[in-house]
């Protein structure tokens, strides 16, 4: 008993069909792409099943089993063969009563090249907003409203709101408020002379320079405001909140498209930029970074005026700092290796991971390790993988990646504890040397393991100044 009966359900339309228990297992594991139509969803099983043969050897153009489901005007109960699968997008809810199998919302499903099963097992995590159960009456009892809840939702478009002219607003004001931004444009009005892409860029050298001065301090205040200040136009929710919101799922995606590249040898399919899961996606680790680097780069550039003897109206410098943020998305940043902001963002959206060429993993031609590592991706033996994980970014908790200041307190603790103890056991093997002493060379390692692991299981990556770590 291996062939399953599915109910697939949309806003538009209901489909029923049989099909094998094993593509009914892809069909929850494609969900991970956050399919809102069943078109959508038969989009991302392409990353789970690959497109089969015909019988005058054609490529088809549904993956195994879809081709032959019809249209009903109610779900079919009757179980078939192993027993009935329902998917409903509408209502985002998985019901299943099955022997084959009980569908979950985070596992691995073994990739089918649309002939056969292979060996390659593709992991997959379900976001939280689909719900899972275990029995058809169930279901039936909560699918409507479910269904109805969703159809009346406020769909947000954030992006509109954290890149448009709110944020440029807030910008704006703020710097004008702040006395020490003030007194900063009034020391910067001598250099105006100066074209204001080099103004720009001096003042970009000085947020370098000046980590720890007043004024920096004064700009990573604002910035803080503006991400951890409730909005309307956010539904009542923060920047910070709305950015965090999806960062572990989008971060998975990539993780597991990364995987099933490097096992595959070729990238699985994107999302469509008209997809729904595209244009409302949520905010990866690489969009956060990048939006701390964009947001700092325009409160450093709102410190400049266009004529010291003109101060420009809010509309005025409004205008030109979404000039300067579209530059900025558009042009490529030495602190991205040379690559465009925008199409970084974009790549994420798509759930498209930065694959390096052999020559990209060359950071230091008398690198062995580098040299190594580029010649096994040039044998096949890769790709590698481009990622930032924001190393350079202030460390407090508005810009961390904690969703509680409790869960950032703690991680500072742990490492409070492990610093203190690393320096007594470094101090105590450094004594023994000193006496003359022998000292095991992987003194204290096995011990530097279990705290970490003790401290959540943190990974200390190697990184450069511009947060960008190679895996």
């Amino acid at each position: 008993m291996s062939e399953v009966k599915l109910n697939l359900i949309d806003a538009r339309q209901i489909l029923c069909g049989t099909i094998h228990g094993s593509i009914g297992e892809a069909c929850v594991a494609a969900l991970s792409a956050e399919p809102e139509s069943i078109a959508e969803l038969e989009a991302a099983l392409k990353r789970y099943i690959g497109l089969g043969r015909s019988h005058n050897n054609q490529m088809t153009k549904h993956p195994p089993g879809f081709s032959s489901f019809h249209q009903v005007s109610e779900i079919d109960e009757t179980p078939w063969d192993a027993g009935i699968l329902i998917i409903d997008l509408a209502a985002r809810i998985v019901a299943a009563e099955s022997t084959y199998s009980q569908p979950h919302p985070r596992g691995e499903v073994l990739y089918h090249d649309g002939e056969q099963s292979t060996e390659v097992a593709v992991l997959y995590v379900v976001s939280d907003e689909w719900k899972f159960l275990n029995g058809i009456a169930e279901y039936k009892a909560s699918s409507l409203q479910r269904t109805r809840e969703r159809a009346n939702r406020t769909l947000l478009d954030a992006r509109s709101v954290l890149y448009g002219p709110a944020l440029l607003e807030f910008i704006v004001n703020s710097v004008r408020k702040s006395p020490v931004c003030v007194e900063a444009r009034h020391a910067t009005q001598t250099s105006l002379v100066q074209s204001r892409d080099e103004l720009a860029g001096t003042l970009s050298v000085a947020a370098d320079e000046a980590t720890d001065t007043k004024l920096a301090d004064e700009l990573s205040a604002i910035h803080a405001r503006w991400l951890m200040t409730g909005r309307d136009d956010l539904a009542g929710q923060s920047p910070r909140e709305v950015l965090l919101a999806k960062q572990d799922f989008i971060d998975f995606e990539l993780h597991t498209r990364q995987l099933q590249w490097t096992m595959q040898g070729q990238g699985p399919p994107c999302l469509s930029p008209d997809s729904f899961a595209y244009r409302f996606a949520g905010f990866g680790t690489h969009e956060w970074v990048l939006y701390y680097d964009l947001v700092r780069h325009l409160l450093w550039s709102a410190l400049s005026f266009r004529n010291p003897n003109e101060p420009a109206g809010l509309e005025t410098e409004i205008a030109r700092l979404e000039q300067i943020k579209n530059e900025w998305l558009e042009t490529p940043q030495e602190d991205c290796g040379g690559r465009i902001p925008a199409i970084v963002i974009d790549n994420e959206r798509r759930r498209l991971p930065n694959a390096l060429s052999a020559r990209d993993m060359i950071i230091d031609e008398d690198c062995e390790l580098c040299m190594m590592s580029a010649n096994e991706v040039a044998m096949g033996h890769g790709p590698a993988f481009w990622c930032l994980d924001g190393s350079h970014m202030d460390y407090e908790f508005a810009f961390s990646f904690y969703r509680t200041r409790e869960e950032w307190e703690e991680e500072n603790r742990s490492r409070e504890e492990f610093d203190r103890e690393f320096n007594r056991r470094w101090e105590e093997r450094e004594q023994r040397i000193a006496r003359g002493e022998p000292v095991d060379e992987e003194f204290g390692l096995d011990w530097v393991d279990s705290l970490k692991s003790k401290s959540g299981g943190s990974e200390l990556a190697n990184a450069d100044e511009s947060g960008e770590t190679l895996q």
